[in-house]
């Protein structure tokens, strides 16, 4: 592969993974790269990021997608250790013993090298420990599982606190550093797994396989616990886009209809020609929201960040007012005080979900029939209803002719569920009926969110 065929897929893998790369930002990319030179690696990836990177949570992606397409290293690497012993062998008890009392040493020597001196540890471990025996293609294959069950990197933890408390860090502090160094470790023998497993494989078919998604892209349902984080810190710089360009839109859209008569007596002044135009005055027309949503299961991530989203925008609205149900609804608008920390507001609204449950199982019609005995004033020809959720009743009542009187008693009605639109009416999804009544958008990722929210206001 040449090196501009090169270029040229890695800049489409980026486009693939959710980075909106343009034409003229690759060419960009070449021209800072044709001064700066091809000859060390760490410049070439800072290059590429500081033409092709616009978003601080698309780093991650784009680093996973550079190492793909220009690995640090070809198979061993020039100047590799020797891995056979004088039997030929790499793997024994001999040596996993003096590899694993190296690997102490150098977790523990916490020098400026070591993180280098960990990667390198990282690709002989992989080579010595992880061979898997030739598939049916017949080449060998790699599996950091089988290195890392072997080299057990976990088990040195509590002597690498030790070390480290013996340099004058704390107990805590001694066991998280600990953690994290031996974190790395298994970070650099997986990423140097996928390093060459991709000599041998299409590095297209492989990025759309292997990486996962930008943040933004990412689905509710598929989040880690670490993925929860990331989001989390990420509403908060869309909350701002969204604020910034709904005022640049409002302002925009500040003047009214022409009024003729001061338009035409205005005219007079300059021969009749209407060179200045007068409009009316635009009443600005604001709504309430009422927000419903569905907190069971994995739909609970889903609705507690749309929850999250909407009320950083409430100033857009008269009043928002939010109510949380399973098979019982529960409001929980006094939650959301201004200021108060993301994460707290999260912890309070999942320990509320209790709140919204009676019987454990998520009934949709009998929470609508709920809604609307407890809190018949929610909904005006003022309001907005939006409800969050995936429509999946249990093979319950659905209580349609409840949903019709709530929508047409708001003024407006929508509906976002976090489901693939190929599931809808899949099992006991209701989507297909409730989307009859409601119009029913799907809304999978941040970046959906933020277009539906845009919209909505």
């Amino acid at each position: 592969m040449s090196l501009l065929d090169r270029h040229l897929g890695f800049v489409e893998a980026l486009r693939e993974a959710g980075l909106q790369v343009s034409l003229a930002e690759g060419l960009d990319a070449v021209s800072a790269l044709g001064a700066l030179g091809w000859d060390d690696r760490e410049t070439v990836r800072t290059a590429y990021a500081a033409t092709l990177v616009k978003r601080g949570t698309h780093r991650p992606t784009f680093d996973a997608l550079f190492d793909l397409w220009f690995p640090r290293l070809v198979g061993e690497g020039v100047g590799a250790p020797v891995l056979e012993d004088e039997r030929g062998l790499r793997d024994s008890a001999a040596q996993l013993t003096q590899f694993r009392q190296r690997l102490e040493e150098s977790l523990a020597a916490g020098s400026e090298g070591q993180a280098e001196q960990s990667l390198e540890l990282a690709t002989e471990a992989l080579g010595r420990f992880g061979r898997v025996p030739g598939r049916a293609s017949g080449q060998a294959g790699w599996s950091p599982y089988n290195t890392l069950r072997r080299v057990a990197p976990e088990e040195i933890v509590g002597r690498l606190v030790d070390a480290l408390q013996g340099q004058g860090l704390s107990g805590p502090e001694a066991d998280r550093e600990a953690r994290a160094r031996v974190q790395r470790f298994r970070d650099q023998v997986e990423a140097d797994a996928l390093r060459r497993l991709a000599a041998d494989r299409d590095l297209t078919e492989l990025a759309r396989t292997t990486l996962r998604p930008t943040i933004d892209t990412l689905d509710f349902s598929a989040a880690r616990r670490s993925d929860l984080d990331e989001l989390r810190r990420a509403l908060a710089p869309l909350a701002r886009q969204l604020a910034v360009r709904l005022t640049k839109e409002q302002h925009a859209r500040r003047r009214g209809p022409l009024d003729f008569r001061r338009t035409v007596r205005a005219s007079l002044s300059t021969g009749g020609v209407p060179i200045a135009t007068h409009h009316r005055p635009k009443r600005p027309h604001r709504s309430e929201l009422v927000v419903l949503c569905d907190v069971s299961g994995s739909v609970a991530h889903f609705a507690q960040f749309t929850l999250m989203l909407v009320f950083a925008l409430r100033e857009q609205f008269t009043k928002v007012r939010a109510f949380t149900f399973v098979d019982d609804v529960h409001e929980v608008t006094d939650v959301f005080v201004p200021g108060a920390d993301p994460g707290d507001v999260l912890a309070e609204l999942a320990s509320r979900s209790a709140h919204a449950a009676r019987f454990g199982r998520t009934n949709y019609g009998r929470a609508f029939e709920r809604f609307v005995e407890e809190h018949p004033d929610a909904l005006g020809p003022k309001s907005t209803l939006l409800i969050l959720g995936d429509a999946r009743s249990n093979y319950r009542n659905l209580s349609e002719d409840v949903l019709q009187e709530m929508v047409a008693s708001s003024r407006r009605a929508y509906w976002l569920n976090p489901e693939h639109r190929r599931h809808w009416g899949a099992g006991d999804s209701a989507a297909p009926v409730y989307s009859e009544f409601v119009a029913m958008s799907e809304c999978r990722n941040l970046t959906q969110l933020g277009e539906f929210v845009h919209d909505l206001v």
